[in-house]
């Protein structure tokens, strides 16, 4: 072999070597340079991307990375529970409302979203993140209870989470997140007027109660009434027909019980169902979006590859320029990324102001308007309550007198027809009138006996002169006028009572003569005699 080929040979293996050794480590190169992104993260290339815009962002598939010119970095898709103790928020009526809810938040993988995030939120960690979300939530949600009633709030919780949806995605979506799942824990207000509602409602149902059981009250005097009115023999009829009454009551109540808890357990099952087609709507979109985010990170990765095929061939010309731009860009990215983060933070400040300033306005006008609303609200439940109880008592006393009313009449009407009978069976009204007399003399006579049985008489002394006023004797005068009266007693007892007194009672036949002394005795025997001088 000729000396100058020998000489050359170790500098031309050299040279190949060093080729292999080049080509080998820009394989290599390449290989560690492309990227794969997982499922549950968002791959952000930024630098210099050639779509006019700051970062290029992907879910699913995988990118090259180009050296110098391009770098990398991955955002979390994981969700973030974030709550919120809201406390003191204005609604429409200036009424102060506590609602202390639970926001289930996550980066979006929608490219808008993604957009958003790799600007907003790339590089921070999960605090920094969530602290920025509850900000935003907190301002939205006090613009969404001051734009609602109290009592739209308490009652329509779906129209509550369909305005906190709509108010709070767009605000989520300029930072790159989305809105996964609403949980509201509780609603109170300080003035205390949800419970106020509350006391409004039970007195209601206290009050209804009251006027069933006056109802009821009513139907059952009813029934003793009309128990009353029927003969011995139906007593125990009347008593079945009251228990079946009662019976029905019992039943009827029953009823109703069944029927609102019915009510009840179809409401809670409703509102199940409903936050389950929620969540499962939810989570349609969710798959439908990964399926079409693998579908263009697919079509991006074989564009990709193209790119890379007719980017070797410019690589060596164009390396110092794109260098140059590329830092450019960077450089200029860098700047839109700090302008944008003033911007984000003057608004904040602003909208801060505008909410202390808000909250001090109506600080002024909440304790008088809620305790007037509250006022208003025990007035009317206490002016109801009364009302409803006046009801009741006077249909209780109604049906209490009307009952007597019907007792008394129904006596009455006893009365009559047995005083009908009397005079059917006696043949007329004077001998049931006799009859009548009849049966009260022995009363009459009894109680003009008691009425002189308990005047005492020691003795009874008669000074007689012997001569009365008419020229008759005084005490035979006194007889004599004794028995002139029994047989007009007689006839009166014939005429009024209809009674014939028998003959051996005794009647007058003459007046005797004066004595010598000038006393006069009339007599009356037990047999018809005449009275001796």
């Amino acid at each position: 072999m000729p000396p100058e080929i020998a000489s050359q040979n170790p500098y031309t293996l050299a040279m190949v070597a060093a080729a292999v050794l080049i080509l080998f480590g820009f394989v290599l190169l390449l290989a560690k340079r492309y990227k794969r992104c997982p499922s549950n993260k968002i791959l952000v290339i930024y630098g210099k991307t050639g779509e006019g815009r700051s970062a290029k962002t992907l879910h699913g598939g995988g990118a090259f990375v180009w050296p110098l010119i391009q770098d990398y970095d991955f955002l979390h898709l994981d969700p973030m529970q974030i709550g919120i103790p809201l406390k003191g928020a204005l609604s429409a009526e200036n009424i102060r409302v506590s609602v202390p809810s639970v926001f289930t938040v996550a980066i979006g993988t929608e490219p808008v979203p993604m957009q958003n995030a790799a600007i907003r939120l790339l590089g921070l960690q999960i605090p920094q993140i969530v602290k920025q979300t509850e900000d935003i939530i907190f301002g939205q949600l006090r613009q969404v209870i001051a734009s609602m009633r109290i009592e739209d709030i308490n009652r329509n919780r779906d129209q509550f989470l369909a305005a906190i949806q709509k108010s709070l995605e767009p605000e989520l979506e300029k930072v790159g997140l989305v809105l996964i799942n609403v949980n509201i824990t509780d609603i109170t207000d300080e003035s205390g007027y949800i419970e106020a509602i509350g006391r409004k409602a039970a007195s209601e149902a206290v009050q209804q109660a009251t006027i069933d059981v006056a109802e009821q009250e009513k139907k059952g005097a009813i029934g003793v009434a009309a128990a009353d009115r029927v003969k011995a023999i139906e007593v125990a009829n009347a008593r079945k027909l009251q228990e079946i009454g009662t019976s029905e009551a019992a039943r009827d109540q029953t009823v109703k019980i069944a029927e609102l808890t019915k009510e009840k357990t179809v409401g809670e099952r409703t509102a199940a169902f409903e936050q389950e087609a929620q969540v499962k709507e939810r989570e349609r979109q969710m798959r439908i979006a990964v399926a079409e985010a693998n579908a263009k990170a697919v079509a991006g990765e074989n564009l990709a590859k193209g790119q890379i095929a007719a980017a070797n061939a410019e690589l060596r010309i164009k390396e110092a320029s794109a260098f140059q731009s590329a830092e450019t860009k960077h450089r200029e990215a860098q700047a839109a990324v700090a302008e944008a983060g003033y911007i984000a933070e003057a608004r904040a400040m602003q909208a801060l102001a505008e909410r202390i300033e808000q909250e001090k306005r109506g600080e002024l006008e909440a304790v008088a308007k809620a305790s007037k609303a509250k006022q208003i609200v025990d007035a009317e439940a206490h002016a109801e309550k009364l009302r409803i109880e006046a009801e009741g008592e006077a249909k209780g006393l109604y049906a209490k007198l009307e009952a007597q009313a019907r007792g008394e009449y129904e006596i009455l009407a006893k009365k009559g027809e047995g005083l009908k009978r009397i005079i059917e069976a006696c043949g007329g009204a004077q001998p049931a009138f006799q009859m009548m007399m009849l049966e009260h003399v022995q009363a009459l006579a009894a109680t003009a006996a008691t009425a002189i049985s308990n005047i005492k008489f020691d003795k009874v002394v008669v000074w007689d002169s012997g001569k009365g006023t008419d020229g008759s004797g005084g005490a035979a005068g006194f007889l004599q006028s004794l028995a002139r009266s029994i047989p007009p007693m007689m006839n009166l007892m014939q005429d009024v009572g209809g009674v014939k007194m028998p003959e051996f009672f005794g009647k007058v036949v003459g007046e005797a003569s004066d004595r010598g002394d000038g006393s006069a005795t009339t007599a009356a025997a037990a047999k018809p005699t005449t009275a001796s001088p």
